[in-house]
Formats: C-alpha cells, sequence, structure tokens
C-alpha cells in the first residue's frame, strides 16, 4: 500500500520586510496571488494527495476565498498558524495523523516551485526520512559577529536551501515535539530541526533558480519575469 502524501503550506508570515501594508503572500503576480500560486503547484501534482494551508489568523477566511474561487480540491484544512515559523510547522504536521505519511513541507512565498522538484521529493522519500532541497551556493560566503568578518567558508560544499522540505511524518513530529520540550524555536527550516536532534540523514534534491523566495519589494519584479516566461 503507498503512503500517503501531504503538503503543509505555510502562509502565516507578516511579510513586514515587504513593507506593502498587508501580508506579502497576498500580493498579486501577473493575476495570480502568491499564496495562490503555491498551492497551486501542488495542487496539480499527481503525487499530491492532500494540501493543509497554515495561515496568519487574521487571514484564514481570505484563503478560503482563494481556495473556493480557484477550485482547489486537495486542501483539506486551513488552520491558524504560530508565532514563529517553526511553530507554524509544527501545527501543520500535528493535522497529519499517519505517522508513515510522506510530508513536504513548503514556504507559500516560493511561489515557483516546479513539478520537478515536488516530483523529487516525493521519490526520494521512498529511501530517505528527510529531504532538503537546495542549490549550490554562488557567492562567496562569510561569517560574521558583531559586525566583523569573523571567518570563510569553502564555497564547494556550501548550498543555499530552499523549500519544498520532506519528511516521515513521525520523524518530523519528533523533531517538533524535541524542540517544544527544549524550548527551541528558532529554527528558519525544519531540517535544520530534525539535525539538530540527529534523527535521519537528510538526502539533498537539486533546486533551481527560478524557486525564489519572495521576501523584499525588488523581488517582485523578478517574479513577475519568472511567471511571463512560465
Amino acid at each position: 500500500m503507498s503512503r500517503k502524501v501531504y503538503a503543509v503550506i505555510l502562509a502565516s508570515g507578516k511579510g513586514e520586510r515587504m513593507n506593502c501594508g498587508f501580508p506579502k503572500q497576498f500580493i498579486e503576480i501577473a493575476g495570480k496571488t502568491i499564496v495562490g500560486r503555491s498551492i497551486e503547484a501542488f495542487e496539480k501534482n499527481s503525487g499530491i494527495d492532500e494540501i493543509i494551508v497554515v495561515s496568519e489568523p487574521a487571514c484564514i477566511e481570505k484563503i478560503t476565498e482563494i481556495v473556493k474561487n480557484s477550485g482547489f480540491k486537495k486542501v483539506t484544512k486551513i488552520v491558524p498558524g504560530g508565532a514563529v515559523r517553526a511553530e507554524s510547522s509544527s501545527i501543520g504536521v500535528g493535522e497529519i495523523a499517519e505517522d508513515d505519511a510522506k510530508v513536504l513541507i513548503h514556504d507559500a512565498a516560493r511561489p515557483f516551485v516546479s513539478q520537478r522538484i515536488i516530483d523529487d521529493c516525493i521519490s526520494a522519500l521512498d529511501s530517505s526520512d528527510a529531504v532538503h532541497t537546495a542549490i549550490k551556493a554562488t557567492d562567496t560566503i562569510i561569517e560574521a559577529d558583531c559586525g566583523k568578518m569573523a571567518a570563510t567558508t569553502d564555497r564547494s560544499r556550501m548550498m543555499q536551501v530552499q523549500t519544498p522540505q520532506g519528511f516521515r511524518a513521525s520523524v518530523i513530529k519528533k523533531a517538533h515535539a524535541n524542540a517544544k520540550k527544549e524550548g527551541f524555536a528558532g529554527a528558519t527550516d525544519d531540517c535544520g530541526i530534525v539535525f539538530k536532534y540527529g534523527l535521519a540523514d537528510i538526502r539533498i534534491v537539486e533546486g533551481e533558480r527560478t524557486n525564489i523566495k519572495i521576501t523584499y519589494p525588488e523581488d517582485i519584479a523578478l517574479a513577475g519575469i519568472i511567471a511571463e516566461k512560465g
């Protein structure tokens, strides 16, 4: 029997760095909202069974409207998120009953995730309990401390992380349970929590340069170009 595949889409951020006066996931790019594009990517993937959207509490009605108007059939739950990303992720994962299910966790702010990336993450979970999407770093990365350069890194070993990140449900549930017990809420991605507690070897799936995270106002122009080129 095949394992059920869930997508948990994190759309609970306020997007304060965007300075647009409302949550950035509702910015429209080529006629579609950022969150709508992200949901659509998983909706049309044949490997995804259900989608859970974790929303800013005040925006649940707005996301419900987008889901209804777009005709999305795989969205089964829209739940209120927490104060930080890790808490929202834990809430979304907690909505999944099956411990053996495959779970892809994706930031709604990455609306151009490709079907190839989603497919590769799902397939990688056949042999791995944790999967990270990443691309090779093209810039030299340094470590800084108090505004001063503290260390250099070997660029050939550096990668820039993306989402989705994939997990066996039991593994990511345990990771969040451990983090909650220790009061560790500072993780900016889920693989970081799994890695911290040594719960699984994390396989890397190749990402794409177009799988951008929309964070700053200047990202909107690039997003428009990506949307125009399909």
